[in-house]
């Protein structure tokens, strides 16, 4: 049990959820609450940031899960004080962190929904964007030459310095970004403002670029753009990158270079052998059969090699098409009992048992599991959710 879960509910995961599963929360609320993107949702920001460099440490996330925030406050690592959120962002996107925006513009991060279909066979795609450009008119001044000034209210550091008391002899200091100039640590006089870029020395401006999903990218990966980002005067601007955001498909689920689908076959088709067809993501049409006498089971597995995903940077190489197997039974007295002596002769023999008198006998009668809120144990070969398990070793079909 946790203390509390405020930052798993930032997140929205639960206090179970594993690793990868937090970094994909972060990832897609740190893309949609950018100050960039939504300039309002800042304090939002800053929350996603601290509630993902808190649970994606293993050191602080016990900590937090035994003591909540307030043992991480109190520096229960050595450590009392959050990063920049800036900072976190830029590591987990690729940006380099402080140092590196100290001499680079700002980077642009932009999510890329596309298909399974798009990472099996490869796509060009074109993205319309905003980014920042040095203002032609004023050169990246601001203003008309010599008429920039030292800012008075942060006395030219950027940053202002906040004194908060947080209980009886405790005060707490506060860093944050200069209101007046931004953290530019300079500003112009109003009246001597570019009328172009109004003294902020960069105007917004469309940029369409292309971007190439090569065979075998995956979810989440990064398509970089080296010096197309944001631009900031005396600075190398920054790059753009895309990060890719996988659709969930109605067929297929991908695992590694392996994709995994599930496919309902008959009781005759499971005992007598099949011939099924499956529409690969290319628009090939596959035919399975299965070998006479081979009996297929319920959630029994089958591959077919090299018909999977392709290898990323070797698209000729292609990982195994996994198939779970789901056996639809008949319905309900679907046969006369005239003719289930037939049936039975085909089938195996069904073990006899001898009554005696000192059994007794039970009737069997229909069961809801929802009655009670009873749920069966789960056996290794039923199916999951998420497709067959890890590890489990295939026949090819």
């Amino acid at each position: 049990m946790v203390k509390e879960t405020q930052f798993y509910d930032v997140l929205g995961v639960k206090p179970s959820a594993a690793p990868d599963e937090i970094r994909r929360a972060y990832r897609r609320l740190a893309l949609r609450y950018h100050p960039d993107k939504n300039p309002s949702e800042g304090d939002r920001f800053k929350l996603i940031s601290q509630a993902y460099e808190v649970l994606s440490d293993p050191k602080k996330r016990e900590i937090y899960d035994q003591g909540g925030e307030q043992a991480i406050k109190e520096g229960g690592l050595g450590s009392p004080s959050f990063s920049s959120p800036m900072d976190i962002f830029d590591m987990f996107f690729g940006g380099g962190g402080r140092m590196a925006r100290e001499r680079r513009g700002k980077n642009v991060v932009h999510q890329l929904s596309v298909t399974l279909e798009d990472l099996y066979n490869g796509v060009t795609k074109k993205l319309a964007l905003q980014k920042n450009v040095i203002c032609e008119k004023c050169e990246g001044v601001g203003g008309k030459k010599d008429s920039v000034e030292k800012c008075p209210l942060c006395k030219g550091q950027g940053m202002q310095i906040h004194i908060q008391q947080i209980g009886p002899g405790m005060v707490q200091q506060i860093q944050t970004v200069c209101v007046e100039c931004k953290g530019q640590g300079e500003r112009i006089n109003p009246k001597d403002r570019c009328e172009n870029c109004n003294g902020a020395k960069v105007v917004r401006e469309k940029k369409i670029i292309e971007v190439h999903v090569e065979k075998g990218m995956k979810d989440g990966q990064k398509i970089l753009f080296h010096g197309e980002g944001d631009q900031e005067p005396e600075l190398e601007p920054g790059n753009i990158i895309i990060v890719l955001d996988q659709k969930d498909h109605s067929v297929f689920q991908r695992r590694g270079h392996d994709l995994i689908m599930k496919m309902k076959i008959q009781l005759s088709e499971a005992l007598c052998g099949f011939k099924k067809t499956i529409k690969t993501l290319d628009d090939r049409i596959l035919v399975i059969t299965s070998r006479p006498g081979e009996v297929v089971k319920h959630g029994d597995l089958r591959c077919v090699r090299n018909e999977g995903m392709p290898i990323y940077k070797a698209p000729l190489e292609k990982g195994m098409l996994v198939i779970q197997f789901l056996v639809t039974f008949p319905e309900q007295y679907w046969l006369s009992p005239e003719k289930l002596p037939q049936l039975e002769a085909l089938l195996p023999p069904r073990q006899k048992v001898r009554v005696t008198e000192d059994m007794e006998q039970a009737e069997l009668q229909e069961f809801s599991a929802g009655e009670q809120g009873w749920r069966p144990q789960r056996d290794a070969s039923e199916e999951d959710e998420d497709g067959p398990r890890a590890g489990v070793q295939c026949q090819a079909v």
